[in-house]
């Protein structure tokens, strides 16, 4: 592997760190964005029963709020339960605000890293065809510089697609999966809204 980076050249190492940062960030937002860890699917329910029962308390709106970003939603809402209906909608929207950017962190620089690593493999081929016209003089050719300049720009273009690649897959989908939940929350907000009025009448 590491006679792959020597014949590579220099550029490849710009590639090897965003690609191990590419990898940490895939790890952590598959960590992260579970289902069962964002939108819990009790967690409704048990705010329902908490409201009904009357025992909201500063000490359970903080414990929902630190549980999940769908519970950051609710807890908004419960913080305004005896609010006027747009009121308690307007601060729902401001908490999902928050919600959604705390989902979307890091999919920037993935996508970033998606975008600029084929760019970094084609710096890494112009590098090569650099060392490849450096290898031509009035004397001749020199094959072993030749060798080398050509290793360059193949290894550097193909490392930036097979990074490029998997990472595009990845932010793609994770943005797709961060959409979803949002509309999840936006949708048990309103429903728990909906109750509360409907309470009242």
């Amino acid at each position: 592997m590491l006679a792959i980076f020597q014949a590579a050249g220099w550029p490849i190492w710009l590639l090897l760190i965003a690609s191990i940062v590419a990898t940490a960030l895939i790890i952590e937002r598959l960590m992260y964005l579970r289902r069962s860890r964002i939108i819990p699917k009790t967690l409704l329910d048990e705010v329902v029963r908490v409201y009904r029962s009357g025992s909201i308390s500063a000490d359970i709106v903080n414990k929902l709020e630190s549980s999940s970003p769908l519970g950051v939603v609710l807890a908004a809402a419960l913080r305004n339960v005896n609010a006027p209906r747009d009121v308690m909608k307007e601060s729902i929207e401001e908490a999902g605000s928050s919600a959604a950017h705390t989902l979307e962190r890091f999919l920037t620089t993935l996508g970033t890293i998606a975008t600029l690593a084929p760019l970094m493999g084609l710096f890494g081929t112009v590098v090569g065809m650099i060392e490849i016209f450096g290898s031509t003089s009035a004397a001749g050719t020199n094959p072993a510089q030749l060798a080398h300049g050509i290793s360059v720009a193949l290894y550097n273009t193909g490392f930036g697609l097979a990074i490029a690649m998997p990472t595009l897959v990845f932010y793609r989908h994770f943005r797709a999966l961060v959409d979803s939940f949002i509309i999840d929350m936006e949708q048990q907000a309103v429903k728990f809204v909906d109750i509360v009025h409907d309470s009242r009448k």
